[in-house]
């Protein structure tokens, strides 16, 4: 099996509420390699967005250890996770959250651009992005011109734009009718195998859920594969 693209080790995280104590994480432990699909399901609340957070280093555990590719993130500064991030991280959230003034192919531009690649190279990588996910003859169009389904694949493509080791998806078929969620998850298959890339996706679908390599349950602050 590849290298690993992420792990994490007796992550814990713990909010104080009040004067009430609620430990979210309790050692989570998890490792996800190049081109392996892994689920995570667990009831509303359970602390999943908190652990791919903190997968995707933009939340810090209390405790616990994180590699990112191979390259240990736990005691980075802002400047070192934020770098890491940029590199080898990508994300794709329930909401596309594209720039509404930008076409589809300058979406996937932009991240390139502030990562420090040439306006050239950018457009030639959002080109081939959106080649593969068939949506090529969009380029030009902005957000509110294209379907909610292919508002999720430009998001998809942009998350890919910077070539990530690692993709984390929160609920990204949640806000999508049955029909595009299943042609949207087709797509995260299709780039998690030929991106050589790892997926980390956190879902309510348990359809969706069985047809990814393993299933991890987040419940009561442990997560168990199932």
């Amino acid at each position: 099996m590849s290298n690993p693209v992420l792990q994490l080790s007796a992550i814990c995280r713990t909010f104080i509420q009040a004067e009430n104590k609620l430990d979210v994480l309790k050692g989570c432990e998890l490792t996800v390699h190049a081109r392996e699909k892994v689920a995570l399901i667990g009831p509303s609340g359970a602390g999943k967005s908190t652990l791919l957070h903190i997968a995707g280093l933009l939340e810090k555990p209390d405790s616990g250890e994180i590699q990112i590719a191979g390259q240990p993130a736990s005691d980075l500064n802002d400047t070192g996770r934020t770098a890491l991030r940029l590199s080898s991280i990508g994300f794709v959230y329930q909401f596309h959250h594209l720039l509404p003034e930008f076409s589809a192919r300058e979406n996937i531009i932009l991240p390139q651009m502030i990562a420090g690649v040439t306006k050239e190279k950018a457009g030639q990588r959002a080109d081939e992005l959106l080649d593969l996910i068939n949506l090529l003859p969009r380029a030009s169009h902005r957000p509110s011109q294209l379907s909610g389904g292919e508002q999720q694949r430009i998001a998809i493509a942009r998350a890919l734009a910077n070539r990530p080791a690692l993709l984390i998806a929160d609920e990204p078929t949640g806000n999508l009718d049955p029909h595009t969620a299943g042609h949207v998850f087709e797509v995260l298959h299709h780039v998690a195998n030929n991106q050589e890339l790892g997926l980390l996706m956190a879902t309510h679908n348990h359809d969706l859920a069985q047809r990814m390599d393993r299933i991890c349950e987040l419940k009561e602050g442990v997560l168990i594969e199932v």
